[in-house]
Order: structure tokens, then sequence, then C-alpha cells
């Protein structure tokens, strides 16, 4: 979708979503690696509520916000955005967006960032095709990873890739956007396994998120 006039340049943010339970490094590396290729003027961690193709998150919604907020709270292009969880029930990623386009107006760059393994259940989201016409998908993957197998999306991103990431500052959304991403073999699923243990997951996750953890026995069992 073309936006018109570029004379103005707008502010590019991106969105990332997830259930943040709880944080880790491998968020946060991908996320400041995202933001310093892309330039992006801000990048929103968006805790879900409900999680619709997931188990649903373990610790609360106020202790994952919380946790979130200490680990990024030094980083001043993160932002930690708890909009689905004021709103509840299912985390539906098109109604966020929706909400976005209705503050930012219809000319702001937004992307969307996933993960190549989300990106590949992109046909079972809700309302994909919105999703593609409100924002552009930034697609965090491996070196060499595969993409699209299923035919659907792979017609999507024969139609609106792009390698040129100054191409998604001239309109609103629309176009796909592959990036490779420092990956960290690290699971929000191992540190809670190690919480219960007694175990300590520490290099995993920053330490005023393990602390937080420990203190409010978010993980224990």
């Amino acid at each position: 979708m073309d936006t018109g006039s570029h004379d103005l340049e707008l502010p590019m943010i991106g969105l990332f979503g997830g259930t943040f339970d709880p944080v880790h490094f491998g968020h946060l590396r991908v996320a400041l690696d995202v933001v310093q290729h892309l330039q992006l003027e801000q990048l929103r961690l968006l805790p879900l509520a409900a999680a619709v193709h997931r188990r649903q998150p373990q610790a609360s919604p106020e202790q994952r916000m919380a946790m979130l907020q200490a680990a990024i709270c030094d980083e001043p292009c993160l932002v930690a955005d708890d909009r689905e969880l004021k709103r509840g029930g299912p985390s539906y990623t098109v109604d966020t967006l929706h909400q976005f386009r209705d503050e930012l107006g219809p000319q702001a760059p937004l992307c969307l960032l996933v993960g190549a393994d989300a990106f590949e259940g992109l046909p079972d989201w809700h309302r994909p095709l919105d999703i593609l016409g409100l924002v552009h998908l930034v697609v965090m993957q491996r070196p060499g990873a595969p993409t699209a197998r299923d035919p659907w999306l792979r017609e999507q991103v024969e139609q609106r890739r792009t390698d040129d990431r100054a191409a998604l500052r001239l309109q609103a959304g629309g176009l796909i956007y592959f990036q490779t991403v420092t990956q960290l073999d690290i699971s929000a699923t191992r540190i809670r396994r190690l919480l219960a243990q007694g175990k300590s997951p520490r290099y995993l996750l920053p330490d005023a998120v393990l602390a937080m953890a420990r203190a409010n026995r978010c993980y224990a069992v």
C-alpha cells in the first residue's frame, strides 16, 4: 500500500509479541538485532494475555509484565506494552494491529516480528491476509533456514518479499522481509523446569528477571 507523499518520513515501529514466560536472552538478543538492523525508532514487546496456539502462560500477567520491564529498563528503544494483558481474552494479533493503526494512523510503517516457526503457521492465524495488509512481516530466521512450505504462504512471499530494508519505510505495511538473527538455544520451558527443580538458570536470562521469578516463586512446584 502506498502512503502517498514521503517528504515527512514517519518513525518505523516494531512489534514483538509472545508469552515472555519468562523473558530471556533469546528474546532480547533478536529484538535488539532487528532494532539495529532496521534502525527502528522503537520496538514494542507485547506479552499476550491468553495463548491461542500454545499452552497458557504459567506466571501471572502482572508477573510477566514486571519481569519484562525489569529486563529492558536500560534499553530505551525497547518498550513493554501491556495492551493485550489489559484487553484480556484470546490474544489475536489482528486485533492488536488494528489498535495500533487507530493510534498511529494509516501511514506509519509498522513491522511485526515473527520467528520462522510462527511464520510457517501464519495460514492458521486469525485473518492472516488482514495482518499482511496492516504491517510488514519481519521473519527472524537462522542462516539458510527454509521458509514457506505452505502453498498459500509461498505465494504471499513471492508477491510481497523485499530484500531492501529501506523499502519498509516507504509504505505502511504489506511487505515480507527475512532477517538473519542471533540464534541462542534458550527456551522458557527449560528455564521454568530448572527453577521448578531448584536449579539455577542463570546466564539464560537477565539477573533481574531471575531474582523476580525466584522471589515471587513464579515457577515453583
